[in-house]
């Protein structure tokens, strides 16, 4: 374990109801470095030492994620359906350092694989919550020389955004850097309003909603347990922008703004699922979008603020519907659940998640509870878009590749700019073996199909 270097602020940090709902479980990224010309063999045999340094400095700042969570009800270590609270304690996060013999090469383009497991720390969530560390590192050295570092950062705490300043502070200090933007950890700025807002009352339990559409047919159970893969798809700078001409030229809908580049991708990953699945017309599906609240409150949450300011809404239509119209239809409807997130909308919902006494059926992929299938007719798109992801150069250059660690989930899907700064994107989806080849065929023929 590793701890801060010096002590820290000690007690008790309360959560906001934001951070109480949505992923439970820890998020995964990874980084891969092929090794550095410029690396002597000693140096790079002091890489564990420098990460495990350098971590306990960066942990001074951000602190909270050498804590534990735990129930504030203490029934709730049974039930887990309760509140969690943050003990800052300095107990410190797991550093772990493997060696794996085998070439960088082996893993390709990066793309999420079974192998990917040897890659990250094993996390037992049958451990109370009270006792399992809020982050894991890896560091992993190839047989080539090169470095993977993996980490897993618990999302009750932290979600991508507060994850990438939390690394690129950290990155810093190996290169003799100093910190550039401090983490602000007071979340009483995401805590119900005194007095409450009374109205307008929104239906947050649908928004949230616990219970996505089911297939009509076949039953969910056989597509549960087909065999599952990850791919890799690139948009160029010139498709996105043909996919958003399509959006916005063949829309019938009084948008305003033209649609944005995720909201065309959205539109399109959605409706192209549908075809590779082959559902009925009349199929009811859910789009699991994030939304980032950061800039949308009044006044916008402070920057640097450390903890969880998205939400995680779902958009509703038929498969019938998103085949049959056209690419602005599934776009406006991405749309519509985007523009829900206003500052009345982020703080009647925090009202509301107060009177709950059972949070677990707002909670996805809950600690105790089997992995629920929520994939077939239903989708998600995480979006990395315009997040700081690359150039985490903690001493030993720049990453060769930066990704999420696992896609598990039928449908499941992040999208994020590539590395190459040319304004191309990068798509990773999990899907069943048996859908890719029509999926990766609608995907690029309905791209170039004008009519649409």
């Amino acid at each position: 374990m590793v701890r801060p270097k010096h002590p820290t602020l000690h007690g008790c940090l309360s959560l906001s109801e934001i951070d109480q709902i949505g992923t439970m479980t820890h998020a995964r990224s990874i980084y891969f470095n092929k090794r550095p010309i410029r690396c002597e063999t000693s140096s790079h045999d002091r890489t564990g030492d420098t990460l495990r340094e350098s971590l306990s400095r960066v942990l001074i700042p951000f602190y909270p994620l050498a804590g534990l969570l735990r129930w504030i009800d203490q029934e709730d270590q049974v039930h887990q359906k309760g509140h969690l609270e943050l003990d800052c304690n300095d107990k410190g996060v797991a550093l772990i350092e493997a060696e794996l013999n085998v070439e960088l090469a082996n893993f390709g383009d990066f793309t999420p694989s079974p192998n990917y497991q040897y890659l990250f720390p094993d996390i037992d969530y049958n451990i109370p919550i009270h006792e399992l560390p809020i982050l894991f590192v890896q560091i992993t050295k190839f047989k080539c020389g090169s470095i993977s570092l993996s980490l897993a950062v618990s999302h009750v705490v932290a979600d991508g955004t507060s994850i990438g300043h939390f690394t690129r502070e950290w990155a810093r200090l190996p290169r003799g850097e100093i910190l550039d933007t401090l983490p602000f950890h007071d979340r009483n700025v995401l805590q119900a309003r005194d007095p409450p807002i009374l109205s307008p009352r929104f239906e947050h339990s649908k928004d949230f909603m616990a219970d996505p559409p089911d297939l009509i047919q076949p039953s969910g159970e056989e597509e549960k347990r087909m065999k599952r893969t990850v791919i890799q798809l690139r948009l160029s700078q010139n498709q996105v922008e043909r996919l958003k001409k399509l959006a916005n030229d063949h829309s019938n809908i009084n948008i305003g703004a033209k649609f944005t580049r995720y909201e065309a991708i959205a539109a399109h990953l959605w409706r192209t699922i549908f075809k590779a699945r082959n559902n009925k017309d009349e199929q009811p599906t859910a789009l699991f979008v994030t939304i980032d609240s950061r800039r949308r409150l009044q006044p916008p949450l402070p920057i640097g603020f450390f903890g969880n300011g998205i939400l995680d809404l779902t958009g509703t239509s038929t498969a019938g519907e998103l085949v049959s119209k056209p690419l602005g239809y599934g776009a406006s409807r991405v749309r519509d659940v985007i523009n829900k997130i206003t500052n009345t909308y982020m703080f009647v919902a925090i009202e509301y998640l107060k009177t709950q006494q059972d949070l677990r059926r707002f909670r996805f992929l809950y600690l105790s509870s089997p992995e629920d299938f929520i994939g077939n007719p239903n989708v998600s798109l995480l979006s990395w878009l315009n997040l700081p992801l690359y150039d985490m150069d903690f001493g030993w250059g720049k990453e060769a590749y930066f990704g999420p660690g696992e896609l598990k989930i039928d449908g499941e899907s992040v999208l994020f700019e590539s590395r190459d700064g040319d304004g191309s994107l990068v798509l990773l989806i999990c899907l069943p073996i048996k859908h890719v080849d029509a999926f990766k065929k609608f995907f690029y023929q309905d791209r170039m199909n004008s009519s649409l």
